[in-house]
Parts: structure tokens; C-alpha cells; sequence
């Protein structure tokens, strides 16, 4: 099969929020010819299928998910950024040359920065452990939302929802409108917000599928060692969200080990040459507003790159201590000018969250009240400046807090 040889300027590889606010960024800024690849047949990510109000920056209760992703797209090709849908680049030619397949045929396309915004994935109950046959009714919220939103699918009659974070809310909205019967919400933190009327059990995992032709009940496990099964015919797993890396990884752009995506500086550097990468591509799921605000924010370092700026050398490691899972971004190489991203493993109360290099502290602060491992902190960027570049690994640590939430 022939293949095509082309060149761009900048080469986006995803068009959810994050993609797209970048590309009309660039148009407009004048950074030559931006093209945005999508490998879905429609742009705009994963907002598309998700019919609640609240998207928008900043949010606008009246503004649901598909209105979001429609203007998203429109911004970007009033920009002048070109938009490809169908197109999936399924590796790397060169450092900064990716190969593609879609309607056109083969191609590899060179750019002079190449931007991953490659949005992130819900993990499968194959990949969580799940024991069981394979029957009918197992889904990701992924699957729910484009069952019921793009296909109009039936669902099901009696359905659990796996986990209790906002995803898990939403999931349980659009089971309502199918008409299928909520019977539980389950997960394994020791506390949650329960959605009213339908109860909410915590500090439980799933045990076991039942059932082969069709879903017919789910084993559930308590903490405490209590055990029962749930009758359903539907199991939504929610959350448990990774990004979608598997074209970094090709690229041998390195990971960061805590988040899973590719290592960046707060300028949206990874460790390879003139590579960036934005929104859920680093993090996993963060809101749409989040990752817009990523991918507008990533505009400038792209632009200086393509002026010409010299790539920084890494810099220290940004790591983390338990409870904490992840910080991003997880490299400093400058004074970071906008807020990092630092999420915990469970619930905790009034921590005082701590930064130390070589044993010497940074940084303190108390954060008050909860916080929720389905939530964010912002870390203030300001302790960035007492970062010694030639020093060892950065330490992001909870110390002083109240109690564990578990």
C-alpha cells in the first residue's frame, strides 16, 4: 500500500477539550499549519457523551457536554487549525514523525512539535481483577454513555454502579433516563456521598461475576469480612481511570510513574525533544474545564519551541509519599508559574501537605477539611523558586494531618 509523506508545523494527536483549546490557541497565534488528529468519527472528546449541565470555563449550568464539544470544534477551525477525524497514529517514524492510517490511506507526518493529547481510558474489569465468565452487562461508564447517548441501546433492567466518585453520580443519571432500576452504588472507600434513593455501600469491592449468557447478580465483600450477592442483570464500572499512553510508550516517552502518563515539566514538556503533552493524557480524568485550561495554558511553550527556545535539561523528579498517589507535573526545570496537580489514595482529614529536597523543606501548608481521592488539590507553584536544578529528587508528603479516613 502506498503511503503519503507530509509535513506540519504542530501535529495534535487527540481532539477533546484539551487538544482543541490548544489548536485554536496556535491558529490564531499564527504557528503555521495545526492539524488536529482524532481517531472517533466525531471530534470533541469525551464530553460528547456526557448530557449534564456545568461544562464551560467557567462552568455554565446550561451548557451540556455535546453543545460543549460542538463549540470546542468550531473555535478550532475558525481558528484556522485543520481537523482530521478517523485518523489513528499508530506509532513513531522518527522523533517527531508519527505514522497514521484512515480514509486517506498510510501516512507519516513530520512535525515541528508534536502535542499527545491523547485523553484517558477507563480500565476494564478484565483489567481489575474481576473474576467471573464473560457475560452480557458488564460495562465502563465509557460504554454506558455511548450505549445509551450515541446508539440508543437498551440497557438493562436492574443495574450496580461500581464506585461513588462524580463519574459514578453521572453513570447513575443515565441509567435513570434508560429507565433501568439502580438497585446499588458500591466502593471500596470507607466514605461517599450516596445519591438519593439508592444505597450506597462502602469499604466493599466485587468478588465475583455471576452468570453466563446475561449478567445475573454480582458477589460483593465488605471490609469486615461480610459477603452477599447483589441480583442484576447490568454492573457499570466506573473510575478507576489511566491515561491513554500507549503512544507515548511506543515513542519511548517516559512515564510518570505515579499518574501513568507522560512525564512533563509545568510547561508540558516530556523528556523527549520538541514532544508536549496535555490534559487527561497526564493525569487520567480531570474535568473538561481542566483540561482545557491545560491545553490553552500549553500555547506559549509551544509557541517558544517553535521560536526556538533550547529544550531544558529534565530537571529533579517531583515525587510523592502515602497517602498521596500522584503529582503532576512531576518534573521542575523553571519557576513554575501555575498550580501542580496532587491527588490521594484515600480520604484525609486537615493534612498539612509538605515539600522537602535533600531533607531540606520548601514548603508547607494545612489544607482544610477533606480531601477526597476523587478530587484534586491545586499545590500553589511559588516553592518552585527554592528548587535546587542540580539537587536530588523533589518529596511531596502529608504530614501533621488530623487522621486517615480509613
Amino acid at each position: 500500500m502506498n503511503r503519503t509523506d507530509r509535513t506540519v508545523d504542530v501535529l495534535i494527536v487527540g481532539a477533546g477539550p484539551a487538544g482543541l483549546a490548544l489548536a485554536a490557541r496556535l491558529a490564531r497565534a499564527g504557528a503555521g499549519r495545526v492539524e488536529v488528529l482524532e481517531r472517533e468519527p466525531d471530534a470533541g472528546g469525551m464530553p460528547r457523551h456526557l448530557h449534564h449541565g456545568g461544562f464551560g470555563r467557567p462552568p455554565l449550568p446550561w451548557l451540556r457536554g455535546p453543545e460543549y464539544a460542538r463549540g470546542s470544534v468550531r473555535a478550532a477551525l475558525a481558528a484556522g487549525a485543520a481537523l482530521r477525524t478517523g485518523v489513528t497514529a499508530t506509532g513513531w517514524a522518527g522523533p517527531l514523525t508519527q505514522e497514521t492510517t484512515g480514509p486517506e490511506g498510510l501516512e507519516r507526518i513530520t512535525a515541528r512539535a508534536v502535542v499527545l493529547a491523547t485523553g484517558a481510558r477507563e480500565r476494564p474489569r478484565s483489567a481489575r481483577l474481576v473474576p467471573g465468565s464473560r457475560p452480557q452487562g458488564v460495562l465502563t461508564t465509557g460504554e454506558l454513555l455511548q450505549s445509551v447517548h450515541r446508539h440508543g441501546l437498551p440497557v438493562g433492567r436492574r443495574a450496580v454502579v461500581v464506585g461513588a466518585e462524580p463519574v459514578a453520580r453521572h453513570a447513575v443519571a443515565t441509567l435513570r433516563r434508560a429507565g433501568t432500576d439502580v438497585v446499588a452504588m458500591l466502593t471500596e472507600q470507607p466514605r461517599a456521598t450516596a445519591v438519593p434513593g439508592i444505597p450506597l455501600l462502602t469499604a466493599t469491592t466485587v468478588g465475583e461475576l455471576r452468570g453466563r449468557g446475561r449478567l445475573t447478580g454480582v458477589a460483593i465483600r465488605h471490609r469486615d469480612g461480610r459477603s452477599g450477592v447483589l441480583a442484576c442483570d447490568t454492573v457499570v464500572f466506573t473510575g478507576d481511570w489511566i491515561p491513554d499512553h500507549e503512544l507515548a510508550r511506543r515513542g519511548g516517552v517516559p512515564l510518570n510513574p505515579g499518574t501513568k502518563g507522560p512525564g512533563v515539566d509545568a510547561c508540558f514538556r516530556t523528556a523527549q525533544p520538541g514532544v508536549f503533552a496535555v490534559g487527561n493524557a497526564l493525569h487520567g480524568i480531570e474535568s473538561a474545564a481542566t483540561a482545557e485550561a491545560e491545553g490553552a495554558a500549553a500555547a506559549g511553550p509551544v509557541l517558544s519551541h517553535l521560536a526556538g527556545a533550547p529544550w531544558p535539561p529534565p530537571g529533579p523528579r517531583l515525587e510523592v509519599r502515602a497517602p498521596l498517589v500522584w503529582v503532576t507535573p512531576n518534573r521542575v526545570t523553571a519557576v513554575t508559574g501555575r498550580p501542580l496537580l496532587l491527588r490521594s489514595g484515600w480520604p484525609v482529614t486537615v493534612p498539612v501537605v509538605t515539600v522537602h529536597q535533600d531533607g531540606r523543606p520548601l514548603w508547607q501548608r494545612r489544607v482544610a477539611g477533606r480531601v477526597s481521592p476523587s478530587r484534586s488539590l491545586r499545590l500553589p507553584p511559588e516553592w518552585t523558586a527554592a528548587v535546587d536544578p542540580a539537587g536530588g529528587p523533589v518529596v511531596v508528603g502529608v504530614g501533621g494531618f488530623g487522621r486517615f479516613g480509613r
